[in-house]
């Protein structure tokens, strides 16, 4: 047993053990809860050196999901389903991925809500039924990775790839141990600590044998039982939950986040009792709902819900509905600032030249330039498509054609001010500081804040100053 001290220790001059060790991503769990080994920072992780990839197999979970779906295959080609095994086998289904989501993921890993004693009970044989590990391994993988997602130290990351984040974390062991995460309450929980201790016998029993014997004695359906109930029940509640670290990183959007890839899909929620709103769970995986909105599919949310109801569990924790709907308008946001930056814009007004009135007056009698709002427009490729005729636009070339605009002659568009823009060849000297319009389409622009903004807003703002005063100094 090592102790190292965290940055609290030091203040408090205490030392705790966290578990970094992780290596137990096989089916298989200690007698006893792995204790752990001393935390590390990311930037500390270790890499083992490179070992032949044969010894690094970890062949009991390597032999578990090779092994069941070959038997389920083989049981499916021989043998007939009957209905009430096929409903038998569905039971047992919702009951095994209930253990997984509502136990071992949304009530152990993230502490999403309180389980009363029997729910836990329940949850605990339930997750023993899927035989995918101990419910307290299960949890303690999940907080490192979510706590590292996306790095090295994520267990199942999904930046190696689809196929590993599915099952190739669970078929080799990586060079590099999971970050360490702080799981004092999962050793401390008597219920966890007992399915731990008894995983092997919970799970066949719960798993396979019970399954296998209620087909059997109740139906007289034993190979049924066996290979629908038992064995590709669990295989197929494996897969649809591997589909939690694979299928729910790489279908969907980003509904309220793009900084990991986690992400919402209805095919994913489908599969994995509502889990696949992966995208909202990492954001706020404290609340105990995957789909916030009632018509989503989140199975696992109804199945808290009305345990609380029941008074089976309490403190169901929500995350607050104003800072998720900081996150839906950030990704909106973020979507619109893309679509507007593939747009062509008006010449801002600091890049333009400063042009006094007598040389706007003298240049427009050569070309034909307007001024409108302080920004001398070239319309010399508008003045035939001008829908009021090319008099009534030729009468303002080398005036202010201001008020005429804007409502003096007539009320122009959005459309005519936002093309107006698009034509702007120079600003009057002192006009712009007396007249302000600005086009429609460009009063609700999205500006990206941040260091870098603010250099370029100063150095836009310092041309303009100079190329005013460049004008002025002309002047005299």
């Amino acid at each position: 047993m090592q102790y190292r001290l965290s940055l609290d220790e030091m203040r408090f001059g205490r030392a705790s053990r966290m578990d970094d060790s992780h290596d137990i991503r096989a089916t298989l769990p200690s007698k006893t809860p792995p204790r752990c080994s001393g935390s590390r920072a990311l930037s500390m992780a270790e890499a083992k050196p490179t070992k032949p990839l044969f010894s690094k197999i970890l062949w009991p979970s390597a032999t578990l999901l090779t092994i069941s779906p070959v038997l389920a295959i083989y049981g499916a080609m021989t043998t007939p389903l009957y209905t009430r095994t096929l409903v038998l086998s569905t039971v047992f289904y919702v009951i095994s991925m209930l253990g997984i989501t509502a136990g071992c993921h949304r009530l152990y890993a993230h502490r999403s809500y309180v389980a009363s004693r029997p729910l836990e009970v329940f949850l605990n044989l339930a997750a023993a039924s899927a035989a995918q590990g101990s419910s307290y391994w299960w949890a303690r993988s999940h907080r490192s990775h979510h706590r590292y997602t996306d790095t090295d130290l994520d267990p199942y990351s999904a930046q190696r790839g689809l196929l590993w984040s599915h099952l190739g974390w669970m078929f080799i062991k990586a060079d590099t141990k999971p970050g360490p995460a702080d799981i004092s309450d999962l050793r401390n929980n008597p219920i966890l600590q007992w399915q731990q201790r008894w995983y092997w016998p919970l799970m066949l029993t719960f798993g396979y044998i019970v399954p296998t014997a209620i087909a059997g004695l109740f139906w007289n359906d034993w190979r049924g039982g066996f290979f629908y109930a038992s064995i590709m029940r669990t295989t197929i509640a494996h897969h649809c939950t591997f589909c939690i670290n694979s299928l729910a990183h790489w279908l969907g959007e980003h509904k309220f986040d793009d900084k990991h890839t986690p992400r919402d899909h209805v095919i994913t929620a489908l599969i994995t009792m509502g889990e696949g709103y992966h995208n909202f769970h990492h954001q706020y995986p404290i609340d105990y709902r995957n789909a916030i909105k009632w018509w989503q599919y989140d199975p696992t949310k109804w199945f808290i819900g009305l345990c609380g109801m029941l008074g089976l569990a309490s403190n169901l924790h929500t995350f607050p509905d104003n800072e998720i709907k900081k996150g839906v308008f950030t990704m909106q946001m973020k979507r619109l600032k893309a679509s507007q930056d593939v747009i062509e814009w008006p010449i801002d007004s600091n890049e333009l030249p400063v042009v006094e009135w007598d040389e706007y007056v003298g240049q427009a009698k050569e070309h034909p330039l307007i001024l409108v709002a302080g920004f001398i427009h070239d319309v010399a490729d508008f003045v035939d498509k001008h829908p009021g005729g090319r008099a009534l636009l030729n009468a303002y070339i080398g005036k202010d054609a201001t008020a005429a605009f804007c409502g003096g002659v007539y009320e122009h568009s959005n459309a005519a001010h936002n093309m107006l823009s698009m034509m702007r060849a120079g600003v009057l000297l002192g006009g712009v500081e007396h007249v302000q319009v600005i086009p429609p389409s460009q009063k609700l622009m999205i500006v990206q804040n941040g260091p870098e903004a603010e250099i370029r807003n100063e150095e836009t703002c310092f041309l303009g100053i100079r190329k005013i005063q460049a004008g002025i100094r002309g002047m005299t």
